[in-house]
């Protein structure tokens, strides 16, 4: 063995035709290059910024004050503020009222989000089965009922449905009956107004994913003899499933944090409180009763069950898709 034999590799040599071959040095990038890295966050920095002072100054202000005994006393400075850790929080779980109120949240935006979902649907289907007059026609009036404020749908909603002058009670010969004044047929009637308000949002939407599918697929669907819920179910569903994600959260968020309606339908939430939910309650803790810590901590409750269900939803579409 000759002395050339036992010469030491260099780290990451390679052996090519009797010889030692390094590779090449990686040159580091060039300045430009770094600098272009971070041209896209120095282009995001403002709206960042102001969406920190939105979204993130509030919400850590409403964790904060979620910890603290914050009252009227304490705001007027009458009485400094203590620091009480979990004491609201436990104080919200202990109360029958906060349960039971969470509950009918929960219940009441599922049966939202699932009729939103329902109507929207249905209609994006029919936008694509009727002629252009009859489609800009429920167009425009769809745009209308969105674009109306809640406070004001709330209100012409009211006086349609009044026991005394209201003409839905007329045309269906209701006589004095008070839609307001029982707990089902108030959250019915909130529910209508919900769905009128929601639905062309979610019609909107999936119409234009229905219009970017290739006709192709679904005549081909229909030359193979699948009917329309056929069709929907197992070839426009599965391909408009990002676009349902997106109009599903969208709905879950509005639903479970309505306010407007309910305040102003109910007259605040109803006769003794029978049509409370989750925005409505913590309103009354914090300013009708002027308990600033539990109308902070219910905020937070609000915050952290909707990023829960965000989430497991975006998870449950990803293993999904993974499965496909």
């Amino acid at each position: 063995m000759t002395a050339n034999s036992t010469t030491n590799k260099a780290p990451g040599a390679s052996r090519a035709g009797g010889t030692f071959a390094c590779p090449p040095r990686r040159r580091p990038p060039a300045p430009s290059a770094r600098r272009s890295g971070w041209t896209p966050w120095l282009y995001l920095l403002p709206a960042l910024v102001l969406l920190g002072g939105l979204l993130v100054y509030p919400i850590c202000q409403l964790g904060l004050i979620s910890f603290l005994e914050y009252t009227q006393a304490q705001v007027s400075g009458g009485e400094p503020t203590t620091f009480q850790g979990l004491g609201n929080y436990a104080a919200l779980f202990g109360d029958s009222q906060f349960r039971q109120v969470l509950l009918t949240t929960v219940v009441f935006a599922a049966a939202c989000v699932l009729a939103t979902l329902l109507v929207g649907c249905a209609l994006a289907v029919l936008l694509t089965r009727v002629r252009a007059l009859p489609r800009l026609v429920l167009m425009l009036a769809a745009l209308g009922a969105w674009a109306t404020p809640a406070i004001t749908g709330s209100t012409v909603w009211v006086f349609l449905f009044d026991p005394d002058f209201g003409p839905v009670n007329r045309a269906l010969g209701l006589g004095d009956f008070s839609w307001t004044y029982g707990r089902y047929s108030a959250f019915a009637l909130v529910l209508l107004e919900v769905l009128w308000c929601s639905f062309p949002f979610v019609m909107v939407t999936v119409y234009a994913g229905i219009r970017a599918i290739p006709t192709e697929v679904l005549e081909a669907a229909a030359l193979d003899g699948a009917s329309q819920w056929q069709i929907w179910r197992s070839v426009m569903a599965p391909m408009l499933r990002p676009i349902l994600v997106v109009v599903t959260i969208q709905s879950i968020i509005w639903d479970f944090k309505v306010f407007t309606q309910i305040y102003v339908m109910t007259s605040g939430g109803g006769i003794a409180g029978q049509n409370l939910v989750l925005n409505v309650y913590a309103y009354q803790k914090a300013f009708a009763s002027s308990e600033y810590g539990l109308g902070s901590a219910i905020g937070v409750v609000m915050l952290v069950i909707l990023l829960a269900v965000t989430l497991v939803h975006l998870r449950l579409v990803q293993r999904q898709g993974e499965d496909l």
